[in-house]
């Protein structure tokens, strides 16, 4: 699980650039998928078999990041939010000093994210409240903007924070957890189940990987009017509250403590027979489960239950959501993939 879940997170996928994470899923998914085909907007969609309802689990491919918005005459690339998490850059600073690329038409362009620092910041700069837009960009070792075009850096490229994915003790952390622990949870399940006849499946079973949802759930809102599925289940990062500075009445979820039926979020309450088959199938294979209500949250689930397929969401709990070092249990995501085997074969 370790080394699927260090390449899914390591490989760069803003928002809107998720091709390079589903050329790597079509090529994993590929052997135990019927029907393996992309979207016109880029979903990655398969068939497994089965027999029974049309079951779709779904987790999306997508990353947080930000635009390029402009270059300055010497080399340096402003930069714009991409979704509303990045729009606060007083509050949400954790790219600075962090190694980045830009994702541009034809390549990878690596840089770090930079701002004045030591003898030459402002001297009113601690006198503010939080940093602007204006207080930081992408260097990328270009002398001018002539350079930086020469590069294939264009406005509106994604650009994405590049940290190692790597073990901490008993956890896994690094970007993109959000969602990518949740297509390695997929991943595996496939493997898992793949050993077994599709005649022992309950359901019909497809799986996707949505693109854009951090910007709107905006992938998972044109499935339902392709495929007609008849239930699905959500696959997200889920809220751990066990860190300094996080009230445990309002986020009551623990990392290492199994995965997260999510009974309502910020937009929906989600299918409660589903989210029943899945405490129960959790219970059949002795695996403690955590039940949460997340209010300021929303999920692909949403868009699926807006065009009116049933879905159930199954989270995994993670620290420190859409920074460079969200960190996950590996123990959680195998019951996470114990948990959905469960539902699939009984």
């Amino acid at each position: 699980m370790f080394e699927l879940l260090k390449t899914l997170t390591e490989i760069p996928g803003m928002i809107g650039h998720e091709d390079l994470v589903q050329d790597y899923l079509e090529e994993q998914w590929h052997p135990y998928c019927q029907d393996l085909s992309r979207t016109s907007v880029g979903n990655l969609v398969g068939r497994v078999g089965g027999n029974g309802p049309k079951l779709l689990v779904a987790a999306h491919a997508d990353e947080i990041g930000m635009l390029v918005k402009g270059v300055s005459p010497s080399g340096m690339i402003w930069l714009a939010a991409k979704n509303r998490i990045a729009g606060r850059p007083g509050r949400d600073i954790h790219m600075l000093g962090h190694k980045c690329v830009i994702q541009t038409y034809t390549e990878l362009v690596e840089g770090v994210f930079a701002t004045v620092v030591g003898h030459v910041e402002p001297p009113d700069r601690h006198e503010r409240a939080g940093i602007g837009w204006g207080d930081f960009f992408v260097d990328i070792g270009a002398k001018s903007a002539a350079e930086v075009a020469e590069a294939g850096v264009q406005i509106g490229d994604g650009v994405v924070w590049t940290p190692e994915t790597r073990r901490l003790r008993n956890y896994l952390v690094g970007k993109a957890m959000d969602d990518r622990a949740g297509l390695a949870i997929i991943t595996t399940l496939l493997e898992k189940i793949g050993k077994k006849s599709t005649e022992q499946y309950q359901y019909e079973l497809y799986v996707a990987s949505t693109v854009q949802e951090e910007l709107g759930l905006v992938g998972a809102h044109s499935l339902q009017n392709q495929f007609e599925f008849d239930m699905a289940i959500a696959i997200d990062v889920g809220l751990a509250g066990d860190v300094p500075g996080v009230d445990s009445k309002e986020i009551n979820c623990v990392l290492g403590k199994g995965p997260i039926v999510v009974r309502h979020d910020g937009t929906v309450h989600y299918d409660r027979n589903i989210s029943r088959q899945m405490a129960d199938s959790a219970k059949r294979r002795d695996i403690e489960v955590q039940f949460a209500v997340f209010p300021r949250y929303s999920s692909d689930g949403m868009a699926f239950i807006q065009h009116g397929l049933p879905t159930g969401l199954l989270a995994f709990p993670a620290r420190y959501t859409h920074s460079p070092y969200e960190m996950v249990a590996k123990n959680d995501l195998i019951n996470c993939v114990s948990l959905l085997e469960e539902f699939i074969l009984s």
